[in-house]
């Protein structure tokens, strides 16, 4: 039997509409649930695991020390819409928007593409966050994306150029992350994957 924890985070539902769903549609939805909105479908975010919780406060930790402490932008973590357009709406794990481009930033949701999302994947959620949300970020403008991997220990670093994402570095327990856009930052990963 599965462990009630992991069972959660690895079972997604799908919802497929009888039309193209609006980000109006998307509003309308029951609150007791998490979703996202692709090219107007609907899909059930399950609920994170408590190592995925971990592993985010943990980067969020960091990101919020070395941007919000040196005033380069805001950094925010789920559940929170990021509207990249009327058909697509999405809950990043992370974000980081830059002081630049805060003008996105509106008291209800994000109305734009992050400069940087952050998504844990779980087994269930790896063909998606690999797949159809790298490309959406990419398509929608955003400039990093960080895979963590918790299976596999793992942060894939990805960097917009052409429109597409190419993978820059893949950082394991022992090294040190590092991130074209926030020069200057790091991060031990394997202190990220720690249980303790």
């Amino acid at each position: 039997m599965s462990k009630p924890d992991s069972t959660r985070e690895v079972a997604p539902r799908y919802i497929a509409p009888s039309r193209r769903l609006t980000y109006e549609d998307y509003c309308r939805l029951p609150s007791d649930q998490r979703y996202e909105l692709m090219e107007g479908a609907i899909r059930v975010v399950p609920s994170p695991s408590v190592s995925h919780q971990e592993i985010s406060k943990r980067i969020g930790t960091a990101l919020i020390s070395w941007i919000e402490g040196q005033r380069l932008g805001k950094v925010y973590h789920a559940p929170l819409d990021v509207v990249l357009d009327q058909h697509n709406v999405v809950q990043p794990d992370l974000l980081y928007v830059s002081r630049q481009r805060r003008g996105i930033i509106t008291d209800p949701n994000i109305q734009g593409a992050p400069d940087l999302v952050v998504e844990i994947i779980s087994p269930a959620t790896a063909d998606w966050d690999r797949g159809k949300k790298r490309a959406l970020y990419a398509r929608f403008g955003t400039r990093e994306l960080w895979l963590v991997d918790p299976a596999d220990r793992s942060i894939e670093v990805a960097t917009l150029e052409d429109a597409k994402f190419r993978t820059t570095q893949v950082y394991h327990p022992g090294d040190t992350l590092a991130s074209r856009l926030l020069p200057g930052f790091s991060l031990d990963v394997a202190g990220l994957f720690d249980r303790g």
